[in-house]
């Protein structure tokens, strides 16, 4: 949610910026209900004033006057914020000034390109033609077990996925490699390394809803018998972590990373990557999550950027950063950022990691503020981020091909994986 200040002072931005993420919103009426609602308020205010006087005074019938009044101007207070909240949630979050406006992906903006696509000596397969002769992938048998959009991942694949997470946890759970990252990244935040968390896979919806991360609701699989959806992806229960909490601002930031399945249900993407592993409806991913003073927020950002791009150098994959438009952002994005890496077997970049900074807009819905050295509250500001997911894999798998048909292991994997080839299985 947006400060109301803004939208008070400043409507013709908030205006602009539903304009420019194609979001509709009538910001006239909710300034409208806003202006009664403040109104309701300062009589309310007034009535219990007097109440309080004519307590004290002992005049039982005005008392009784006053306090008809005051039902009448609450249950008039209630039909407005009826009304009012659900209008205030819809408003998206302002775009950063860097972010680019454009309609929709068409119009994202490539900042900076890292290493060469690979020139094979032999026509490249995509994952799916190499998972399925290597025996690790098989999406007919989920088909008929699960339906479409699920897969069975075996034997090597599934050790190259841990192999990774196990990787990338070492990572992330390493002062000296934070630091180390921070130095060549140039950036001025903190060393402080993330804490691993095992999150729910199941959230309520009024919390769903204070992340700002139920819609689009289409997507998300619902649980009627317990009310209750599951995560998209690990941000969705990590956010809420300090719901409702005021944090101490020598403890900041607060850096959190989960490993976890994600379920999507793909409910606007039918045609798009049927085969393989690219669309799944449940698969495994690895998120970052930070809560931070105002003032680094946009730092933070810069180092979950710098980790994926760390992460993808170490693998050795090509890769693109793609600064997204107006029209491509979330919400309750400010700032977006995407990598694209490199897919050989589909002959062009595609999105692997994002990196979504949100300024206050959540941690006002989710009442997480920090308690300054001052003695002053603020909203704190968070950052959530992709460590990698499933299209990590699809493109260690296409760019680590050989000509039969084998897989090279990354060599930052080898010491996990235990192995440095991915062979066809023989059973």
């Amino acid at each position: 949610m947006i400060d109301l200040k803004i939208l008070r002072e400043q409507p013709d931005m908030v205006k602009l910026a539903c304009r420019n993420k194609n979001v509709v919103v009538d910001v006239d009426r909710i300034l409208s209900l806003d202006a009664e609602r403040r109104r309701l308020q300062g009589e309310i205010d007034a009535v219990n004033a007097a109440r309080k006087e004519a307590a004290q005074a002992k005049d039982i019938p005005k008392g009784r006057a006053l306090k008809d009044d005051a039902v009448r101007i609450e249950a008039e207070l209630v039909r407005v914020e009826t009304e009012l909240n659900p209008l205030l949630l819809h408003i998206p979050n302002l775009p950063s000034a860097d972010t680019p406006i454009g309609k929709d992906d068409s119009e994202n903006v490539v900042l900076r390109t890292w290493g060469q696509p690979r020139a094979f000596d032999f026509k490249p397969k995509d994952h799916v033609e190499l998972g399925e002769a290597l025996g690790i992938i098989d999406n007919q048998k989920a088909s008929e077990v699960a339906g479409a959009r699920f897969a069975y991942l075996k034997g090597d694949l599934v050790l190259l996925q841990f192999a990774l997470a196990q990787y990338a946890f070492s990572l992330l759970t390493s002062e000296a490699t934070i630091k180390d990252i921070i130095d060549r990244a140039g950036l001025s935040v903190s060393t402080k390394p993330f804490l691993p968390i095992h999150p729910p896979l199941m959230i309520r919806p009024e919390v769903f809803q204070r992340m700002a991360r139920m819609e689009p609701r289409e997507e998300r699989y619902h649980i009627p018998s317990d009310d209750a959806f599951l995560i998209g992806s690990a941000e969705h229960t990590l956010g809420p972590l300090h719901m409702d909490e005021t944090l101490k601002e020598a403890d900041l930031p607060r850096r959190y990373v989960a490993f976890t399945p994600a379920f999507r249900r793909e409910a606007g993407s039918y045609g798009k990557d049927m085969r393989g592993i690219i669309r799944l409806h449940q698969f495994d991913k690895m998120e970052m999550e930070s809560f931070s003073t105002p003032e680094l927020g946009i730092a933070e950002q810069g180092l979950f950027v710098a980790i994926e791009e760390h992460l993808c150098q170490k693998l050795e994959l090509p890769y693109r950063v793609v600064m997204t438009c107006t029209g491509d952002q979330g919400d309750p994005d400010a700032r977006h950022l995407d990598i694209e890496t490199w897919m050989p077997g589909q002959d062009k970049y595609r999105e692997t990691h994002s990196a979504d900074y949100m300024t206050d807009y959540q941690s006002r819905r989710l009442a997480t503020k920090v308690k300054r050295a001052d003695g002053s509250n603020q909203f704190v500001h968070m950052n959530d981020a992709t460590v990698f997911a499933g299209r990590t894999i699809v493109a260690i798998l296409e760019n680590y091909q050989e000509a039969d048909g084998s897989v090279r292991v990354p060599e930052v994997l080898v010491p996990y994986m235990g192995k440095d080839v991915i062979h066809a299985r023989t059973s």
